[in-house]
């Protein structure tokens, strides 16, 4: 009975040691967050534009590779990323769209002509539903969806200069080529 008392809470460090030990070994990204819609069709919708401008709908991104980002004014990591998404709306050939999440057009407008615009189109989505159809943990988040309206990489958080060389880039290039 006595060994037992030893020996109960060695086998407990063990265990989950063990499991601990397999997580960490396993490859998979902790900082990943899963996505049910990844390889699914993006959810449809149509946005109006900012202050009357033009509108933004899964129907008029279908047939393009696509850079979707969600942003707010509101949001302090949104301005942490908005170099990054300047750089990529400037120098690379990729059709970089904006949704406006629970923001205020005037705020949005505010925002972007402060930081600077470098997205090809921007939807205001006021009470978040377009948010939540994509399944968004918070702002900012960023989608890649191919030609044929499918969800192909979800970036949670703010883009950093590496993600976009080492998984956005590639990403890109590939789906143009296909």
């Amino acid at each position: 009975m006595r060994r037992l008392v030893y020996l109960v809470p060695l086998l407990l460090f063990a265990a989950l040691a063990g499991y601990f030990g397999v997580a960490l070994l396993s490859g998979r990204d902790p900082h990943e967050l899963p996505s049910a819609l990844l390889d699914k069709p993006a959810p449809d919708f149509a946005l109006p534009g900012l202050g009357g401008g033009a509108g933004l709908s899964m129907a008029g991104l279908r047939g393009q590779v696509v850079v979707l980002n969600f942003f707010a004014s509101w949001c302090a990591p949104c301005r942490v990323e908005h170099p990054v998404l300047l750089r990529l709306g400037r120098q690379e050939k990729v059709r970089l769209v904006g949704i406006a999440y629970k923001d205020k057009p005037e705020d949005s407008r505010r925002f972007l002509a402060e930081l600077g615009d470098p997205f090809r189109a921007v939807g205001s989505d006021r009470d978040g539903r377009v948010g939540i159809d994509f399944g968004l943990y918070g702002v900012p988040e960023t989608y890649v969806i191919d030609r044929q309206g499918h969800i192909r990489k979800r970036f949670v958080g703010p883009l950093t200069p590496a993600a976009v060389e080492r998984e956005l880039l590639p990403l890109l290039r590939g789906l143009a080529g296909g």
